[in-house]
């Protein structure tokens, strides 16, 4: 009866955030659709899903590396549980509950708010943050030729005066619900200009810094870091008593909120956590850095200064571009004058003679070592085709081969075949022997021909760059993304 009375809340609860929408997926639930998925299961399952958006507090590329504050906690927590962690980034904010209570992640963690509404939905962690919500208007155009007591006297301060101003939020977001309560509270009327599910905050906070909107309301710590890149916002105006940032879990994983509330209550206790959290929001320096990069999707979208080299070349295999940046970055982190101990070179980390083979006597330029590399990717696709028709699967073939040459995957490969494994799946078939090809029991098995390998690193080859390639799939679009400068111009 608890259960199904919590629903008939939460059923109510969503009607009235999403205002009743006749045909909403979001206002007809059955029993059926909840999902009763706690902490063991995940350990079973072996990954923790995260809901979370994409921005300078959550998660983000830098120089083709994901950071992010919740990212980078998140990531520890899965450690802490000993599985892996996927992150699943929000596309609508409107359907962040629905998609947690229907098992598509197990955890939101993205800046959420401790609301007595929400908590009638979800559980909430111990917080982890404290933070206020502030209101983010943009300085007089020319406010840095002005006195300061000039400039400021043009803003709103008092939040009396908030009354008859046009502010733009997202509806279901704990922004509008303050702002209706301060309309309450000062007895006048507040504009709430309702935005689209789709709409992150910062996006809202670069469009009242380019002039496209009046105002609007962020939590302080998103604000600050934003103003940093932004010199004509001002952020100082405080709507609200400080407030509690949390993860949300559905009420179905008591398991999992009580080992994640044991988890933070150390972890905030550690100079780990005091040092990630100086490097997101006591470094304005960094901040700024980090979002006026060409390389930060915070900013100019780019993964790496050759990302126009890899849109080409990729074409010739059939790859995402983004996948080929991912094998890049793992190769040589970008970085064309690399090279190992074992004397591979360049961006893609070619030896010299697999480079004469492929037709280059040297390789002097990235775009050369890239079409080297590509050359070679489709030697291998061509010999994995014929064995592997599942091209996601040969793709995790390709990749190991590249790392540790085709002979060792090829015995890996029998010795699945031969202990009764799937010889054309990779994951717990094919890499589990190419692992065990450092022990005699394996390396001396008569279908092997290539001997002792240590498989342990094309294992780990493989899945780092596949782990990269999806925060690259999740982060970077193949949509153009306006230039620092052109953004830079507007925000006067």
């Amino acid at each position: 009866m608890k259960r199904t009375t919590r629903y008939l809340v939460l059923i109510l609860t969503m009607c009235l955030a999403y205002n009743c929408q006749t045909g909403d997926r979001n206002g007809s639930y059955s029993e059926g659709d909840w999902i009763t998925f706690d902490l063991d299961r995940i350990k079973q399952r072996g990954k923790l899903i995260a809901l979370t958006e994409t921005s300078s507090t959550t998660y983000f590329l830098y120089k083709g590396n994901p950071m992010g504050f919740e990212y980078e906690l998140l990531r520890q927590f899965a450690k802490h549980l000993g599985v892996e962690l996927e992150i699943k980034v929000i596309k609508d904010w409107d359907k962040i509950f629905v998609d947690l209570m229907e098992g598509r992640a197990d955890i939101i963690a993205s800046n959420l708010t401790v609301t007595n509404e929400r908590k009638k939905i979800v559980n909430f962690t111990e917080h982890h943050m404290l933070t206020r919500q502030v209101l983010v208007q943009r300085k007089p155009v020319n406010w840095s030729r002005m006195k300061r007591q000039d400039w400021e006297a043009a803003l709103v301060r008092n939040p009396l005066d908030i009354a008859g101003q046009h502010i733009h939020v997202k509806r279901n977001t704990s922004f509008y619900s303050r702002l209706q309560s301060l309309s309450e509270e000062i007895g006048g009327k507040i504009n709430i200009e309702e935005v689209q599910g789709d709409v992150t905050s910062e996006m809202l906070i670069r469009q009242v810094a380019n002039g496209e909107i009046t105002m609007t309301v962020s939590d302080e710590n998103v604000a600050m870091i934003n103003s940093t890149y932004f010199p004509n916002l001002d952020v100082a105006t405080p709507i609200s008593f400080p407030q509690k940032i949390a993860w949300a879990v559905r009420k179905e994983s008591p398991m999992l909120l009580q080992e994640l509330n044991r988890w933070l209550h150390q972890e905030k206790r550690t100079p780990h956590y005091y040092a990630l959290y100086k490097k997101y929001f006591l470094n304005p320096k960094q901040s700024e850095e980090r979002m006026s990069s060409e390389y930060s999707s915070l900013s100019g979208g780019k993964i790496s200064a050759y990302d126009e080299y890899l849109k080409t070349y990729s074409k010739k295999i059939d790859w995402d571009w983004r996948l080929l940046a991912a094998q890049v970055y793992q190769e040589s982190h970008f970085n064309p004058d690399a090279q190992s101990w074992a004397g591979a070179y360049g961006l893609m980390q070619l030896m010299p003679a697999t480079a004469k083979r492929l037709g280059f006597d040297t390789i002097t330029s990235p775009s050369q070592s890239i079409d080297a590399a590509v050359r070679f990717i489709e030697r291998l696709d061509s010999y994995w085709a014929k064995t592997v028709d599942d091209k996601s699967e040969r793709i995790k073939f390709i990749l190991a081969s590249y790392n540790v040459g085709l002979g060792h995957v090829i015995d890996a490969r029998n010795l699945a075949r031969k202990y009764r494994k799937d010889p054309e799946k990779w994951e717990e078939n094919v890499d589990y022997f190419l692992r065990m090809k450092s022990t005699p029991k394996y390396y001396h098995d008569p279908v092997v021909k290539h001997g002792y390998c240590r498989g342990e690193e094309p294992y780990q080859y493989v899945r780092q760059i596949l782990k990269r390639y999806q925060h690259y799939r999740n982060i970077i679009s193949d949509e153009p993304v306006p230039s620092k400068s052109s953004t830079l111009m507007t925000a006067k």
